[in-house]
């Protein structure tokens, strides 16, 4: 796509949400990197953040990420969206909340949530201090990318290392102390996630771990149908921490994850319990064909001499 063919869509993108904020709320161009678009509902406000970078060959038809399911459960909606990998750490976006604020915007709504994930966690997180008592759902979310703090461990996110960390809305375990609750999902097994979890340290932060579910959890949340149950819980107070993991433990029977757990086991060179977990999951699978399962089990029971696997017994 050439650039003026991007532009092109840039602009009509912009006019669609304008037009929506001009029906239903309103719409910002908050400076050439950031939007924000905000459209009514009911008393609960919910605010999401998004990366536009790999929307733009489609904007005809794109909201800020959420925007459309928010707006489904009858809320109200704030989606502000990026232009490339910010972490909206841009003075305008800083203006924006600050302004929010300062007309007391977020007062008009019974109830605000911050919701977002990996730079968009980092985001809810962050502007949360704009509404104090406000909800936070954060998945992945980073704590800071200040150098100085994650200089020795933290080398992911590179486009943002020039960023300034240090400024209005900064350091995000600091800003979340403000809110009501803060649910913070990660990976204890990524070893980042896990140290920008282990920064939010007020008593307001519950930690959902949702071990193997990797950084882009929210995808496999959304594979395994459990994205939006939880999301609605979190946002209403019907899911409590146990059913949160009762909704998670449905990633036992999803193929993607069943990979996974396999590629780690045969890392380790344990081949029964390689053959074993395979076994389980073409019992779990049956009679849906999984071959790379089935080869797994035939290779090691001919190597060690166990039997063949056998679909179960009707």
């Amino acid at each position: 796509m050439t650039e003026s063919t991007l532009n092109a869509h840039q602009i009509a993108w912009a006019s669609q949400l304008e037009q929506i904020g001009d029906e239903h709320g309103f719409y910002r161009a908050l400076d050439p990197e950031h939007k924000a678009l905000f459209v009514k509902g009911d008393d609960t406000l919910v605010v999401t953040f998004d990366n536009l970078d790999d929307a733009r060959q489609k904007v005809e038809d794109r909201l800020p990420w959420g925007v459309k399911f928010i707006n489904s459960q009858g809320w109200s909606a704030l989606g502000v969206a990026a232009h490339g990998w910010t972490w909206y750490r841009a003075e305008a976006v800083h203006d924006f909340f600050d302004q929010l604020k300062a007309e007391r915007f977020f007062d008009r709504f019974k109830q605000v949530v911050f919701y977002g994930a990996s730079m968009a966690g980092y985001a809810a997180a962050a502007f949360s201090s704009a509404a104090p008592g406000a909800k936070v759902i954060a998945l992945s979310p980073q704590a800071t990318l200040d150098r100085d703090l994650t200089g020795g461990w933290e080398n992911r996110f590179r486009l943002a290392w020039r960023r300034d960390f240090n400024s209005r809305y900064g350091y995000a375990p600091n800003e979340v102390r403000t809110a009501q609750k803060m649910w913070l999902f990660y990976d204890p097994l990524s070893r980042e996630d896990a140290v920008h979890a282990a920064l939010f340290r007020s008593p307001n932060v519950t930690r959902i771990r949702c071990r193997h579910f990797g950084h882009n959890m929210g995808s496999v949340m959304n594979l395994m149908g459990a994205l939006k149950p939880i999301t609605q819980g979190c946002v209403t107070d019907d899911l409590d921490e146990a059913g949160i993991y009762k909704l998670l433990r449905a990633r036992r029977h999803l193929p993607l994850f069943q990979k996974q757990i396999l590629q780690q086991i045969t890392a380790k060179k344990r081949p029964l319990l390689t053959y074993h977990y395979a076994r389980a999951v073409l019992d779990d699978s049956y009679p849906k064909a999984r071959p790379h399962f089935l080869r797994q089990v035939n290779t090691i029971a001919k190597q060690h001499n166990l039997a063949p696997y056998a679909p179960p017994e009707n």
